[in-house]
């Protein structure tokens, strides 16, 4: 990336995100989003989320039996990403971090910069992950380029942004999960004998939660466009939907589809693939929807 540019940003405001949301080199090309990595550990190694492991790579750990573990950014890495901001000429960041139910992130990167005195610093817990988390970055660029001052991103825009952000995930089979200690084995294996898919989203802690459950793989596209819907009903501002994918690149066509019918109002309608350190938990085969509520319901 360049040195910064001021037309559309006369603020010089970068945006700082982590691997989980899901935002590819190529997805945030032109953007001033920075990205820091959570890492990975498997088999003795240590790798950075989007770095050199992807979720295809945890998919074949996973079917040879391994569970790989996860774990935060270290210091160094953060630090190094803040010094390339500043080198590039930003002067105030806006960092968006992986929901605090699932990680510490947010909170290491909060701290870390609250030490650093040539940059202005607000960052914030997304409650979210994957498509919620890089839909609202996304979103806070669109509002930098539309002439959004930084007080109004941070004291407005980017609360209303995370109330109003909305992810559901089906989840292909609940054994990641109770491997990574998420869930109890009694109801993994109830899930894995009945076929149960379940759907599940986000509490308002940032925590997971299930919201439904179906039999079988044909009925997970219908039940989150269903869930989409019912965020939608009675609502007549504007809004955006995300949708991504873990190994399942056909069916999340066949959910693009779908949606652009469903929902033609939408502003945009954001693509991603779910990254390494969510997959650890929730393996492939796995769909996902996000309306975006931009004007408060």
């Amino acid at each position: 990336m360049n040195r910064v540019e001021t037309k559309g940003n006369p603020q010089r405001i970068a945006l700082l995100t982590d691997s989980c949301a899901d935002l590819s080199l190529e997805q945030r090309e032109n953007m001033p989003v920075f990205v820091v990595p959570l890492r990975i550990l498997s088999e003795g190694k240590e790798y950075q989320d989007g770095v050199d492991i992807f979720s295809r790579d945890i998919y074949k750990i996973l079917e040879s039996g391994s569970l790989p573990q996860t774990s935060l950014p270290d210091f160094v890495a953060v630090d190094r990403v803040l010094n390339e901001i500043a080198a590039q000429g930003y002067q105030k960041v806006i960092a968006l971090h992986l929901s605090s139910g699932l990680s510490g992130t947010f909170n290491m990167v909060r701290l870390q910069a609250e030490y650093r005195k040539d940059l202005e610093v607000a960052a914030f817990d997304s409650l979210s992950a994957s498509l919620g988390l890089g839909s609202m970055v996304y979103q806070v660029w669109e509002d930098i380029q539309a002439g959004m001052s930084f007080d109004q991103l941070v004291h407005s825009r980017i609360p209303g942004l995370i109330r109003n952000t909305f992810p559901y995930f089906s989840v292909d089979t609940l054994e990641y999960l109770q491997k990574g200690g998420r869930i109890g084995k009694i109801t993994a294996l109830a899930g894995t004998m009945l076929n149960i898919k379940p759907v599940v989203g986000f509490t308002a802690d940032g925590q997971l939660v299930s919201v439904a459950k179906v039999r079988g793989r044909k009925a997970v596209q219908s039940k989150l466009l269903e869930l989409a819907a019912q965020r939608l009903e009675g609502y007549s501002g504007r809004y955006n939907l995300a949708v991504a994918h873990g190994g399942a690149p056909q069916e999340l066509e066949e959910l693009i589809r779908s949606v652009k019918e469903a929902f033609p109002r939408a502003e945009h309608l954001w693509c991603g693939e779910i990254d390494a350190t969510l997959s650890v938990y929730i393996g492939s085969g796995v769909l996902g929807i996000c309306p975006q509520l931009l004007d408060e319901a």
